[in-house]
C-alpha cells in the first residue's frame, strides 16, 4: 500500500490554491469545477509521491482541523528561509526536549535545530490560511527500511 492523497478541509478554495501553489510552490495537478458546490483541486509537493486534494464538497471536516501533516526536507534551516522568503509564516527550527519525535502543539519545544543535527530530530511549523497545521522535518539519513 502507498499513501496517495491527503484531503484537506479548507474554507476558500481559491485562497488555498494560491497558498499551496504560489507560496509553497506545490505543483497544480488538477482543478476540476464539476458543478455548483463540487470542485476538486489537487496539488503535489515537489518530489512527493503523495498529493493533496481540497475543494468544495470533498470534506465534511471543519476547515483548519488537519494537524501534524509532515513535509520532509534535507536542510531545515534552508527550508525555513525559503518559506519565509515566500511569505509563509513559519517558526524557527526547533527540536523536542526528549530528542525524539515532537510533542503535540508547542509543548517541549527547544529553540534551534537538534544539537547534533540528528536525522529526524529537527522541525519547524507553519499553517495554511485556514489553520491546517504542517510540520517540516529534517531527514538527512533514512532509518533502515524507510
Amino acid at each position: 500500500m502507498k499513501l496517495e492523497v491527503v484531503v484537506l478541509p479548507v474554507s476558500d478554495v481559491d485562497r488555498a490554491k494560491d497558498f499551496y501553489t504560489r507560496q509553497l510552490g506545490f505543483r497544480l495537478d488538477a482543478d476540476f469545477p464539476i458543478n455548483d458546490g463540487y470542485r476538486i483541486v489537487q496539488v503535489t509537493p515537489p518530489g512527493s509521491a503523495c498529493s493533496i486534494i481540497f475543494g468544495d464538497g470533498v470534506s465534511d471536516s471543519a476547515p483548519g482541523s488537519a494537524e501534524g501533516l509532515h513535509l520532509i526536507v534535507a536542510d531545515i534551516e534552508q527550508a525555513v528561509k525559503e518559506l519565509a522568503g515566500r511569505g509563509v509564516e513559519v517558526t524557527e527550527p526547533f527540536h523536542d526536549a526528549t530528542g525524539a519525535f515532537h510533542h503535540a502543539g508547542g509543548r517541549e519545544r527547544v529553540s534551534g535545530a537538534h544539537p547534533q543535527r540528528a536525522s529526524y530530530g529537527s522541525f519547524a511549523a507553519f499553517a495554511d490560511p485556514d489553520g491546517n497545521g504542517w510540520i517540516l522535518q529534517e531527514i538527512t539519513v533514512r532509518a533502515p527500511g524507510r
